[in-house]
């Protein structure tokens, strides 16, 4: 099975729930947190390929969310831009095997690229979906980079 480079919102259930359909996959997860993480412009970018920049947000965030931020606005260089200086606008997960980058978690995408069991449960149709009745708090040390 394969090795992923998983980043991830500690504490996050979503975050949480894909780790375990991938560890149930038989996949070895190396685990980093992705508000931590020192990114460079060019780096991230690699985790978003062709896809156009409205998709390489994560909707729960509250600065999207509020409208303050509108992903179908921004241009590669902005988004990036935005996404150094408030790392919860990042879409999870981003994941990585190899030299190929995923954003996201979608099933069929995952099951193609290095496979996934048939854990994903009805209830977990959209396994990258917020469950949660309230935005996730901005982490203090995430703001400002």
């Amino acid at each position: 099975m394969a090795r992923v480079h998983f980043y991830e919102k500690p504490g996050c259930a979503n975050n949480a729930r894909q780790k375990q359909m991938l560890r149930e996959a038989g996949h070895e997860l190396i685990v980093h947190d992705l508000l931590a993480t020192p990114w460079r412009a060019g780096e991230l970018r690699l985790f978003f390929g062709d896809r156009p920049v409205a998709e390489w947000f994560n909707r729960a965030a509250p600065r999207v969310k509020a409208g303050e931020i509108v992903p179908e606005s921004l241009d590669a260089e902005e988004a990036i831009a935005s996404m150094l200086a408030d790392p919860l606008l990042i879409r999870r997960p981003l994941m990585r095997v190899g030299e190929r980058r995923e954003v996201g978690f979608d099933p069929d995408t995952i099951r193609a690229w290095i496979g996934l069991g048939s854990s994903l449960q009805t209830a977990d149709a959209d396994p990258e979906s917020c469950r949660r009745p309230h935005p996730c708090p901005a982490r203090e040390d995430s703001i400002g980079r």
